[in-house]
């Protein structure tokens, strides 16, 4: 019982030892800059806010997603192809097993759809769009997110280092993901 109590210190201390500090790591910090939404589920607003901001895209939008289930969200994404707008998304490896998966769904629409099966999960969930608006965060584009989750969205806009960040992630796990070609 005394050895869990204590293993958090000893941690710590060889933590300390060892000379380990957050210096050594080449993340830059990115300036405080535009606008920060943030929604929260069970049932606040969060696939309203995806939707909103599909609807609002006038060039592209990149998707990567686990879970894709939400059909307010799908039916944004589909009449966003058809009125031009550039939409490409990335699943996770998981939509190989499904019968009739999301990834089938964004292929019918006429939606370049990629499967990242690269990672043991392929867990993103973002949506970069026009270059000018980032959606994250734990939110799966799912009606049990929206409905019965304890899940959390942010909608960032106006910080173009953070965005190019994102679009670059997004580039490299397209990269190395498989085109989905359908059933």
């Amino acid at each position: 019982m005394m050895l869990k109590k204590r293993w958090p210190w000893v941690l710590l201390f060889l933590w300390a030892l060892l000379g380990y500090n957050t210096a050594g790591f080449t993340q830059t910090p990115f300036p405080a800059a535009g606008t920060i939404l943030v929604f929260f589920s069970p049932n606040g607003g969060a696939t309203e806010a995806i939707v909103g901001e599909i609807e609002a895209a006038h060039k592209e939008i990149f998707v990567q997603a686990y879970s894709f289930s939400s059909q307010p969200i799908a039916r944004a994404l589909v009449a966003a192809r058809k009125r031009g707008v550039t939409v490409e998304v990335i699943f996770d490896k998981n939509q190989w097993s499904e019968k009739y998966s999301a990834a089938d769904f964004t292929h019918n629409a006429g939606i370049p759809t990629y499967i990242d099966d690269a990672h043991a999960i392929a867990h993103n969930k973002i949506m970069i769009i026009d270059r000018r608006v980032i959606l994250t965060g734990s939110f799966n584009f799912t009606r049990a997110a929206e409905e019965r989750n304890a899940e959390n969205l942010l909608v960032i806009k106006g910080n173009a280092p953070l965005l190019e960040k994102y679009l670059a992630n997004f580039e490299a796990h397209k990269s190395h993901s498989t085109l989905y070609n359908g059933r």
